[in-house]
């Protein structure tokens, strides 16, 4: 039961994470129109294999860290903490969303193979600041130094499963205009709710910290 407490606390944020749109949805969102909605969800298979790469130098990285030294671990934590505290402060002041309609050219209509697309997720993923400042802070943040490495893994693969479902998605909705137009829309609502929802999840961490 605490695993799974544990579990579902990381998967509140993380989900917040994946829905604001940024670098990776900007590219989901393109192979979608350009290629089609198989290559945009192998590109978005593509990102979550890369998840499971900063799932294991993160939790290989974080024992290391522990073994060493209690002090800069918990200097990790207090910065996944305030991290969390600014991306919902910056969210919360976001006017809109920036997504830029999208032009195609006969030179972009040109076939892509599946691997190629994954490959473009793998990379467009593992050299995105997003998913590396969460790792580094937040996971560290949000998971104890004591749940076991195999147990941090398994929630990385849901981690990786949630954010592969979440692309397809895009994939396969937001290629309709109308649907793409009232979301975009929403877009100020939408940074103020999740900015806020940001902001108390850091201030409800550093208080359950504290207490410990």
């Amino acid at each position: 039961m605490q695993y799974i407490l544990e579990f579902l606390g990381l998967m509140a944020v993380f989900s917040i994470f994946i829905v604001v749109p940024g670098a990776d949805f900007a590219v989901i969102l393109r192979q979608s129109i350009v290629h089609g909605r198989r290559a945009a969800v192998m590109t978005g298979l593509g990102m979550g294999f890369s998840l499971l790469f900063h799932i294991s130098y993160t939790v290989l990285g974080l024992g290391l860290i522990v073994s060493k030294s209690l002090m800069l671990f918990a200097m990790i934590k207090w910065a996944g903490v305030a991290y969390l505290v600014y991306l919902g402060i910056k969210s919360f002041r976001e006017p809109g969303f920036r997504v830029q309609e999208i032009e195609v050219t006969a030179e972009d209509r040109k076939p892509v193979s599946m691997l190629k697309c994954l490959g473009m997720g793998f990379i467009t993923n593992a050299l995105n600041p997003k998913p590396v400042l969460f790792f580094l802070s937040l996971f560290s943040t949000l998971v104890h130094h004591d749940t076991p490495a195999l147990i941090q893994f398994s929630y990385g693969i849901g981690m990786a499963t949630a954010l592969v479902a979440w692309f397809a998605g895009v994939s396969y909705f937001f290629t309709v205009k109308a649907i793409r137009d009232r979301f975009i829309a929403s877009g100020k609502w939408f940074n103020r709710v999740t900015g806020a929802a940001l902001v108390g999840f850091g201030f409800r961490l550093a208080l359950s910290r504290a207490a410990d």
